[in-house]
């Protein structure tokens, strides 16, 4: 009779494989493999962590062998495997390409449908790939870095004139021109990137003309 290997992780494994499992954006096959590994490092038997789970003897001895070979690596990247990659994987890497490189026409960015027929996939493969790579195109993730000293005395001074203005008096906040968009972020974005959004300022330089208000 075969006896499963011992798992000992250390508390930064833990933390890791703790935070993979509860991770609402995680992969699924990912948190069933976390799961796995705490369940064998808390001593459980193999048979009754496939009971809990809802998986297999094989799936729970290959991801329990896997860590112990390689640690989290091997289980959080699947295994090359020997010859030529399959037809499914060549598919998977254009649509990571694609996705993380170009933009559609006249579009911000891909959904699965123009992606699918842009490829010529089916939307349920441009939908695993992403999910697996954790690429959510339709998100973009905003930041603004101030290199002026006096950013933040400024910024109690704007908040304070809309909370408390003077008496009598009138604030305005006037934008840019209608139908003139202003697309000149202040700062270089990063692109989206396999687990990672893209990234743009919030903020953004005029492009439109100003004009004085009339007296």
């Amino acid at each position: 009779m075969r006896v499963a290997k011992k798992i000992t992780i250390s508390s930064d494994e833990r933390k890791t494989l703790g935070k993979w499992a509860r991770g609402r954006s995680t992969p699924a096959w990912l948190i069933l493999r976390a799961k796995i590994v705490l369940a064998a490092a808390d001593g459980r038997l193999n048979q009754g962590i496939a009971a809990e789970l809802g998986t297999g003897m094989k799936t729970v001895c290959l991801w329990r062998n896997r860590f112990a070979k390689s640690g989290l690596a091997g289980i959080e990247v699947d295994a090359p495997r020997g010859g030529r990659p399959s037809k499914s994987a060549e598919t998977a890497a254009e649509i990571v390409r694609v996705t993380t490189t170009e933009k559609p026409h006249a579009a911000t960015h891909w959904c699965t449908r123009t992606l699918a027929k842009h490829l010529k996939v089916s939307r349920s493969m441009v939908h695993r790939t992403w999910q697996a790579n954790r690429l959510q195109p339709h998100r973009i993730k905003t930041f603004k870095v101030s290199n002026d000293p006096n950013f933040a005395e400024k910024v109690v001074d704007i908040v304070g004139l809309y909370l408390s203005p003077p008496e009598h008096a009138l604030v305005l906040c006037v934008d840019e021109e209608s139908q003139i968009q202003a697309l000149d972020r202040t700062q270089r974005g990063l692109p989206i990137h396999p687990g990672r959004l893209g990234t743009m300022t919030h903020d953004y330089k005029r492009n439109a003309p100003r004009h004085s208000l009339p007296h």
